[in-house]
């Protein structure tokens, strides 16, 4: 397949398999607590990449190794937690939201750390998208107070953490295997997740429960599709397409979230849908439809 062609497919298929991934994790969240869900996530994704792609971990050259452990952080361990934590206060429909920020957030990071350059009408595309993710955390904070509605911030952090890992992935670790920069980022982050699921009072869970075997199931499936497979493709992804062009599979996957979101009864008001359409219209605006450059 074309890369043209297959960086288009690598983006709607990881925006229908990461947007389903909000209500997984509300859904795990029922029995597991969000410790326990991140560390959980972490530590199945490790088991599965290891049978799949332990002879990728061979080609990795050893000055590589730091930006792929950083990578791990900022590109999973982190996000894992700080989008469960969010969770437990706000919507998964609103979480998939903020996390629309990741492009805007690519485009500062490389501007400012990587010499990108790009359009100016990118740059009002960065506003557009602050104005809709200030309104939404606005809304949190009036709707759920300002204890709660702060856990938007959590997701904002998250998006974050994306932007700087996409980076992270396109120019300071080329030329290593998709497979073996996930598995690397894994190995990386396995023992710290190893350890916060031993301290999060895991094992005194009551797994005769139906709430905490689902929950289990829900993670399980979660990080087969949404981690161990989409990890591998979106690296793939981020190797033949742009940063900002990888970035925006968050153009597409708040519609997947919605979606369940509303068949699982979440409660949309007109200010959410303004404040998502503002968003989206400032993630189209710093699209890539020309190749940047670097200076």
């Amino acid at each position: 397949m074309q890369s043209k062609y297959k960086k288009w497919f690598y983006l709607i298929l990881l925006s229908l398999v990461w947007g389903s991934s909000y209500i997984l994790i509300k859904k795990g969240l029922v029995g597991l607590s969000p410790l326990q869900l991140g560390s959980l996530r972490i530590l199945m994704t490790l088991s599965i990449l290891t049978l799949a792609g332990w002879r990728h971990l061979q080609t990795i050259p050893r000055d590589k190794w730091k930006w792929i452990a950083l990578s791990g952080y900022l590109g999973t361990f982190f996000p894992n937690f700080l989008f469960a934590f969010a969770e437990t206060k706000i919507d998964s429909a609103i979480a998939a939201v903020l996390n629309g920020l990741t492009p805007l957030f690519t485009l500062i990071i490389g501007l400012i750390f990587f010499g990108v350059v790009f359009e100016k009408k990118k740059l009002l595309g960065v506003f557009v998208g602050m104005t809709g993710t200030l309104f939404l955390v606005l809304d949190q904070l009036q709707s759920q107070g300002v204890k709660n509605g702060m856990y938007t911030l959590l997701a904002v952090i998250a998006a974050l953490c994306y932007a700087m890992n996409i980076n992270i992935i396109k120019y300071k670790i080329r030329g290593v295997t998709a497979m073996g920069i996930a598995l690397g980022n894994f190995m990386a982050i396995g023992l710290p997740a190893l350890i916060i699921l031993f301290f999060s009072d895991f094992h005194q869970l009551n797994f005769h429960t139906t709430s905490v075997l689902h929950s289990i199931g829900y993670i399980f499936i979660l990080a087969f599709f949404g981690t161990a497979i989409a990890k591998v493709m979106f690296n793939e992804l981020v190797a033949i397409a742009s940063p900002v062009f990888s970035s925006s599979i968050t153009f597409m996957l708040p519609i997947v979230a919605f979606f369940w979101g509303v068949l699982d009864g979440e409660q949309l008001g007109w200010l959410h849908a303004l404040a998502s359409i503002t968003i989206l219209v400032g993630v189209y605006l710093v699209m890539d439809k020309k190749k940047h450059t670097s200076k």
